[in-house]
């Protein structure tokens, strides 16, 4: 099992604490960012995102998105409420005739976390009140979220997601919306949703069955496995391998070797997403089928589901 596995399973065993700390880049952001004259174009709405930091990169086109949750790295409404104004920032402020973007890329500040994925404490209080809207309104906005992300907002762009730590359920599932992945050696991947009777219900299904067969997606939704970097390499999940504290670098080097080849990339993209024919309408009904078992859980479930809930939040906490 993998390091962050290890602590999480021990975490959701016993009540003991471990150290988790916010990631500070070493002063990498001073070259991501922008000139004066591109800043102006961009909206202070942008950059002023209560759990997002965003940086825009004027040579190569390029806005950097970091995550920064306020307590578990994980999508809570709030974190989904700046995912969307981020979207609509991004959609309406970038483009032809307005600051040029080629390249969007998501990564996460926490510690050893990309994120953990949907918010365990609101599900258990949802399902406890038996508020099946609830469950299938939160479910329909990270829907929404990870559609438009796979569209890639309507823009000529390519979307990377930069995984620097554990990737799990919801977590995981939002990556997959992404053109390419970059992930650290170290980095890992799972669908933990098992361990408490449920499956991951806002994307792991119709993605996965896409990118890798449906045989090969059951498999993994159900197996309650941490994977390396590595295996998802060798699955054709993450593109990119980086040696530890290098994904940012990796990142840059796509983008460099990229650039002649960007138009090429990104209608390959695009004719790739045709034959999927994903419809938001697919990932919805999935959701409505999760809302559904969540209210089946029983309250050994959702025992399961609190502890490892509370294993989260002492990562948190220890930042």
């Amino acid at each position: 099992m993998d390091r962050i596995g290890s602590r999480l399973a021990a975490e959701t065993d016993s009540t003991q604490g471990v150290e988790n700390a916010a990631i500070p880049l070493d002063g990498q952001d001073d070259h991501l960012d922008a000139e004066p004259s591109a800043l102006s174009r961009i909206p202070a709405e942008l950059t002023n995102l209560l759990e997002l930091d965003a940086f825009y990169q004027e040579d190569t086109q390029a806005l950097w998105t970091y995550m920064r949750p306020k307590g578990r790295p994980s999508f809570t409404p709030s974190m989904l409420a700046d995912f969307e104004n981020w979207q609509k920032l991004i959609s309406v402020n970038f483009g032809r005739d307005k600051v040029p973007l080629k390249y969007l890329i998501l990564g996460s500040r926490s510690e050893d976390v990309f994120c953990f994925g949907g918010d365990l404490t609101l599900f258990q209080e949802l399902i406890r009140n038996r508020n099946r809207k609830g469950l299938e309104l939160y479910g329909h906005r990270c829907c929404k979220i990870l559609h438009r992300n796979m569209n890639t907002l309507n823009l000529p762009i390519l979307t990377i997601g930069l995984v620097e730590g554990a990737a799990l359920g919801g977590g995981f599932e939002a990556l997959l919306s992404f053109d390419y992945i970059v992930a650290e050696k170290s980095a890992t991947f799972g669908l933990p949703e098992i361990m408490f009777g449920l499956f991951p219900g806002m994307g792991a299904h119709a993605f996965l069955s896409r990118k890798i067969g449906s045989a090969a997606a059951d498999r993994l939704i159900v197996s309650n496995e941490t994977y390396s970097a590595e295996q998802m390499y060798d699955l054709g999940l993450v593109h990119h391998l980086a040696e530890d504290g290098e994904g940012q670098h990796v990142c840059q080097e796509f983008i460099r070797k990229s650039e002649r080849r960007h138009a090429g990339l990104v209608n390959a993209r695009k004719a790739m997403k045709v034959s999927w024919d994903l419809q938001l309408s697919e990932l919805t009904r999935i959701t409505e089928l999760w809302a559904d078992a969540a209210l089946q859980l029983s309250d050994r479930d959702l025992k399961v589901m609190n502890r490892l809930a509370s294993a989260q939040k002492k990562l948190a906490d220890a930042a």
